[in-house]
């Protein structure tokens, strides 16, 4: 017997289709909604990622953390059943409590092998990313709506008996809230995939704060470096927003490898069309693939059912990147120093480039950095 009888969301004005706040209106299976958070400490001793998703269309709510400290990169991994209560943002040791929204939320985890309590507070207004659309063939893989937020984090991460405390002014919080539809593990196939092969795909995706601005970079090209998402938005204070142009990076990668150290992103100022350059400086590293659960991982994967009350966690050792083959083939999250017209911020560099890609010289999956 299915039990499609109203849940505590129905009670509020919030319906934009004529269905139960139970249902998404669409239904396809890769239905999603779901967060991710990065905390990040000033020099680059310390790397914390948090998220959560809903996949109403599957019926699984899972979470995640990973902590990037040292060549040591500890994960908790949490999955259940999809509940009635969409406001409780909770599953297994990890928890999201909305105390103000789009000012302040609290991030815990509750496990003996990775801890954390974090509130972190907007320092800017959030903003919408470009709508994101791709399709392989005629078919729709993905639609997701997403906006992007900076702020101060403050609290406590505990791990392997050390306590690491999280402050102001030393740390930075981002965070990236998106649903839509998704690819799910178990995604089907069919002629479109098999006649409409990915030969590349070149993402940059980049949220920095500044003392009194916040920035948004995002890139997205095709193997021949067809531009098919990109912007530059600029947040002041008091300001209307600033757009800077088309932006184009330059990326210095490790050799013999397609992981960044340093780059520069070329930007546009409106008002006079002068150059502007943000530079990037990558602090540490953290694989989506190893251990938050993003693909191509092999161990865990967001929306995936393990049954009731599933959790995990592990230690990845990330001194020897031959260990984590996969790796290369996802994307990865790098807490980064920045520089802009002589003001120093911090944030997300994240970036993957696999298979060809023509404007960095990558001719197929296996090429790397000379």
């Amino acid at each position: 017997m299915i039990d499609d009888r109203p849940v505590p969301l129905d009670e509020y004005p919030v319906h934009q289709v004529p269905l139960s706040m139970r249902h998404v209106a669409s239904g396809d299976r890769n239905a999603y909604d779901r967060c991710i958070f990065h905390v990040l400490d000033h020099r680059g001793r310390a790397l914390l990622i948090l998220g959560l998703g809903v996949y109403p269309n599957v019926g699984v709510i899972d979470a995640y953390a990973t902590l990037r400290l040292g060549d040591a990169l500890h994960a908790v991994r949490a999955s259940d059943a999809l509940g009635d209560d969409r406001m409780n943002l909770a599953v297994g040791p990890l928890r999201i409590t909305v105390e103000e929204p789009l000012r302040r939320l609290r991030l815990r985890c509750d496990d003996a092998s990775l801890a954390c309590d974090i509130t972190w507070t907007a320092d800017f207004p959030a903003l919408w990313e470009p709508h994101h659309v791709q399709r392989r063939g005629g078919r729709l893989t993905l639609e997701g709506r997403r906006f992007v937020q900076a702020g101060a984090v403050e609290g406590v991460i505990r791990v392997g008996g050390d306590e690491i405390p999280v402050a102001p002014g030393e740390w930075t919080g981002t965070r990236d809230r998106s649903w839509g539809v998704r690819p799910l593990p178990g995604e089907e196939g069919g002629r479109l995939a098999a006649e409409n092969p990915a030969e590349g795909f070149h993402w940059i995706w980049c949220p920095v704060r500044f003392e009194d601005r916040f920035l948004m970079v995002v890139v997205q090209e095709d193997a021949d470096g067809y531009r098919t998402l990109g912007d530059a938005t600029l947040v002041r204070d008091g300001g209307r927003d600033l757009q800077l142009g088309w932006p184009q990076a330059d990326i210095t990668y490790r050799s013999g490898t397609r992981q960044p150290v340093s780059a520069v992103i070329h930007l546009t100022r409106p008002a006079d069309r002068t150059p502007l350059e943000l530079g990037v400086e990558v602090l540490a590293s953290s694989p989506l693939a190893v251990g938050a659960g993003y693909p191509p991982a092999d161990d865990w994967q967001h929306g995936t059912w393990r049954g009731r009350s599933w959790s995990d966690r592990r230690v990845y050792d990330l001194s020897d990147p031959a260990a984590h083959p996969l790796a290369r083939y996802g994307v990865t999250d790098h807490s980064a120093r920045f520089t802009l017209d002589g003001q120093v911020g911090y944030g997300i560099f994240e970036h993957g480039s696999f298979g060809r890609h023509d404007p960095s010289g990558f001719t197929g999956f296996d090429s790397v950095a000379p």
